[in-house]
């Protein structure tokens, strides 16, 4: 697999960087990788998923476009108000890079489908917002043995984690908790740079998945206090 000289121009910072190259490009281009949601996380997940090259984003969401999304969701504009967010993300990904391909999948994912959905990709990104959703992706992927990479946010803080397969489970995160011991971003609130210092954090995730760099937060949350502008760490499960 092979690079355009557009694409060797496009990636050069990745190509002179030690430890991706040329083999780590060439790993992100034929990589799949399915983001679960198109929001306030999903959002800058796909903008450096896409802008790093990685050849085949799938992008999992049923909503449309509102104002309210703007704040946060920076891959979404003013006059894709009312659209629906895969094909808003898919023009965003096609204008930043046109060398990598966005598949919209406009559903809601559930126990049902997502098997299906996974089973195309070789790696998962869990950004919607309620943790029934997030149990379905990560029971999918644990089936599948496909690592999948978890982040949430709330007000002014957010934390990041990834699992991997045979290592510490989502149960061991969460235990019993539901949807109704977490704060809802609708009635609280959400400060939106921190969606995109999490987003990001979830993208770094993936692009050292993908290329074998570095040390996934595997067993690991990585908490970040956006008002005191500090980060944090706590260990779970067996990893």
């Amino acid at each position: 697999m092979s690079f355009s000289p557009e694409e060797t121009r496009r990636y050069a910072r990745h190509l002179v960087l030690k430890g991706v190259g040329g083999a780590g490009q060439q790993k992100l281009k034929a990589a799949r990788v399915l983001v679960i949601g198109a929001g306030g996380l999903g959002a800058p997940v796909i903008a450096y998923l896409a802008g790093a090259g990685t050849g085949t984003i799938g992008v999992v969401d049923d909503d449309t476009v509102s104002l309210s999304n703007l704040q946060r969701q920076i891959i979404h504009t003013t006059a894709g108000n009312g659209t629906a967010k895969v094909e808003s993300a898919q023009a965003f990904a096609a204008a930043l890079n046109p060398a990598i391909s966005l598949v919209p999948h406009r559903l809601r994912l559930d126990a049902a489908n997502a098997p299906g959905i996974l089973g195309d990709y070789d790696l998962v990104v869990e950004g919607s917002d309620n943790l029934p959703t997030r149990r379905i992706v990560a029971a999918a992927a644990e089936a599948q043995g496909k690592p999948m990479v978890s982040g949430a946010v709330s007000m002014f803080d957010g934390q990041v984690t990834t699992f991997l397969p045979g290592g510490a489970r989502l149960v061991d995160l969460y235990g019993d908790m539901d949807d109704s011991d977490l704060p809802n971003c609708e009635m609280t609130g959400i400060l939106g740079p921190v969606t995109g210092v999490i987003g990001t954090l979830m993208a770094m995730e993936v692009l050292k998945l993908v290329t074998g760099v570095g040390e996934p937060l595997v067993g690991r949350v990585l908490l970040y206090d956006g008002r005191a502008a500090r980060f944090s760490e706590f260990s779970y499960g067996a990893g």
